[in-house]
């Protein structure tokens, strides 16, 4: 009661502060800058971000007809308060060695096994292999698998009482439209297909925990798109599959519960959250389109990946940071199982060392920062419950064209889903190539030194080649953000020649310092030797320093209006023997350089990569 008391005092001490007062007091601060240009964030989905929100919020999604406090889905993981499963995936190409590995993944905290496998496999192989497998024990998950195989185990397994089939979780991740996104193409004809995963999900009503359809969402993602693209094409193969699956006799509310999902988590933290919390609402409202009540509606299982899109190769520890945000969001948004993604997974098949870090990352989250003891902790936020009716309403709308559209396979066919995903990563790789979006020590802040084409699998590296020649449709293309940047390192590396780029700075202290950090990043994004200097009294002597540098290329770092003194004598002090740069672009002198024979500027609106293949093509062609 004393408590209470000291509380009651404490907040009638603070009286309420309107929006409108907040809204005041802000405009003053801004001393008549534009409130929108300062403050308000569009994401790339379109979705103005706000600098801040209220309770009052809350109180506009109640009428709107996304509500994210309507539906028991938003964060349901099938009784656990917000327990998921730790999962490592297993690329089988000796089905011995993926048994021993399993049994020690299960003994250092790993709770759910992807097994991958991409060869032709033999029937009774896989028999023996599953036979080995403590099914019962652990979620186990298979891609690339034929279903039947499984199945056919399971069924001979239950059948002779050597497993229960209420104690079976996994997937067959069988993803016909995510195939057919990548090849632009059906393997097989599409009926024949469908009518066999119709008895395959018959087979599996008996093991309730088993999914047979596995929606691969984590492939728009890793072709550049946003958000709500790859929420909105999901949904729309998994209502493709609802749809065509109810039509030849299976009840919808079997093929939902068949019905797994795999994402991608992206670095845009807060926007992630919402994301899968969005995702749960909008399947509620496609189940109930089919036609399945609500108590009978299945909680929709989201299995949740750390980006590939984002992964760097050169200072790939950062890759460690970039996974941990990753998995802390979708952590926070209460998915049912994780991978995260060891930090060298770009450029060689993981080591021992990476997958520990990646599984014990997922651990310290669980163990440590008690993740999983609270259900829904973004539930009732005025931001994230912002973001998430938001996001539902963007993805809702792309939803909707695909199927006006006759669904997802009409749409794709006519290139809708493609064109869309093509400008949105688009619109990405150009920030990237200009700095505007970062990838840490590969477009910004990298480290010169760092040499990676030695440790590279180049196996790895190389995109998956698709055979487009019967291609009926324009396939997706996979790829990470960071690939314009490395193939320059790779170039520069390969030529057994390091560029020397030496900076030249003079004049006002605070401004050559900035531009010299600047044109430092920039050259060394090419793997190029930098060299900084505290500052010459003349351009004479600073040239003079750079060729007993044996500099390739000389940025002289000063103001704009130094530049109108400088800039002449610079070009004609260099002439022949370096490239002279130019760190800025000063506008009204930039005729007056370029006749002297300047013709690099770097700046803020650059397009980095751009220039610097450039460079390289001028530099390294001998």
């Amino acid at each position: 009661m004393v408590q209470d008391d000291k509380m009651s005092k404490l907040f009638t001490g603070f009286p309420p502060i309107s929006t409108p007062e907040w809204e005041q007091a802000i405009l003053k601060d801004l001393k008549g800058a534009d409130y929108a240009k300062k403050l308000i964030w569009t994401s790339p989905e379109g979705i103005p971000v706000r600098p801040y929100y209220r309770a009052e919020d809350l109180d506009k999604l109640n009428s709107s007809e996304f509500n994210p406090m309507e539906f028991g889905f938003i964060n349901d993981t099938e009784g656990r308060a917000n327990g998921w499963l730790i999962r490592q995936d297993i690329d089988v190409t000796d089905y011995d060695q993926a048994k021993d590995k399993c049994r020690y993944l299960l003994s250092h905290g790993v709770e759910s096994i992807g097994f991958k496998m991409e060869d032709p496999h033999i029937v009774e192989e896989v028999r023996e292999f599953l036979k080995d497998l403590p099914l019962e024990e652990a979620e186990f998950s298979f891609e690339g698998f034929v279903p039947m195989q499984i199945l056919a185990v399971l069924n001979e397994m239950a059948d002779s009482g050597k497993l229960d089939p209420e104690k079976i979780h996994g997937s067959c991740q069988w993803d016909m439209l995510g195939d057919f996104s990548l090849y632009g193409s059906f393997e097989f004809d599409e009926d024949e297909e469908l009518a066999e995963v119709a008895d395959w999900i018959h087979q599996a009503a008996r093991f309730p925990g088993l999914k047979i359809i596995g929606v691969t969402g984590r492939n728009f993602h890793q072709a550049g798109s946003t958000i709500a693209q790859e929420l909105a094409y999901s949904l729309a193969q998994a209502n493709e599959y609802l749809a065509e699956l109810t039509e030849i006799g299976v009840p919808a509310e079997l093929v939902a519960r068949k019905i797994s999902f795999h994402f991608a988590i992206g670095s845009n933290y807060f926007m992630e959250i919402a994301k899968f919390r969005a995702a749960r609402m909008l399947w509620v409202r496609i189940l109930e389109g089919h036609g399945i009540q609500k108590d009978q509606l299945p909680a929709m299982y989201i299995h949740a990946e750390t980006s590939r899109w984002n992964q760097t190769v050169y200072d790939p520890y950062v890759n460690l940071l970039r996974n941990t945000t990753e998995a802390m969001s979708a952590a926070l948004a209460g998915i049912d199982s994780m991978t995260v993604l060891p930090f060298d997974y770009p450029y060689e098949e993981p080591t021992e060392f990476a997958e520990r870090i990646a599984r014990n990352q997922q651990i310290v989250l669980r163990e440590e920062a008690h993740f999983d003891k609270v259900a829904d902790p973004a539930g009732g936020s005025y931001y994230i419950e912002s973001l998430t009716s938001s996001i539902a309403e963007v993805a809702w709308k792309l939803f909707q064209d695909v199927e006006d559209s006759g669904g997802y396979t009409d749409a794709f066919y006519e290139g809708k889903v493609q064109d869309a995903i093509v400008t949105a990563a688009f619109e990405r790789d150009r920030n990237i190539a200009q700095r505007k979006e970062i990838l840490l020590g590969t477009n910004q802040y990298p480290n010169p030194a760092e040499e990676m084409l030695p440790k590279v699998d180049t196996v790895r590296l190389r995109s998956k080649v698709m055979d487009t020649n019967l291609a009926e449709a324009q396939p997706m293309n996979l790829y990470r953000a960071s690939e314009e940047f490395e193939s320059i390192r790779f170039e520069t590396e390969r030529s057994g020649k390091k560029p020397v780029v030496f900076m030249l700075t003079t004049g006002h202290l605070a401004v050559r310092k900035a531009r010299a950090t600047f044109a430092c990043n920039f050259f060394g994004c090419a793997g190029y030797t930098v060299i900084d200097n505290p500052g010459f009294a003349t351009l004479a002597e600073g040239v003079d320093a750079a060729m007993k540098a044996k500099a390739d290329i000389v940025v002289l770092c000063s103001s704009d209006s130094e530049y109108a003194t400088l800039g002449v004598p610079f070009a004609g002090l260099l002439r022949m023997k370096a490239i002279p740069v130019i760190a800025g672009y000063p506008k009204e002198i930039i005729d007056q350089l370029k006749s002297a024979g300047i013709q690099h500027f770097i700046h803020v609106r650059s397009n980095v990569s751009a220039t610097l293949k450039a460079f390289n093509a001028l530099i390294l062609k001998e």
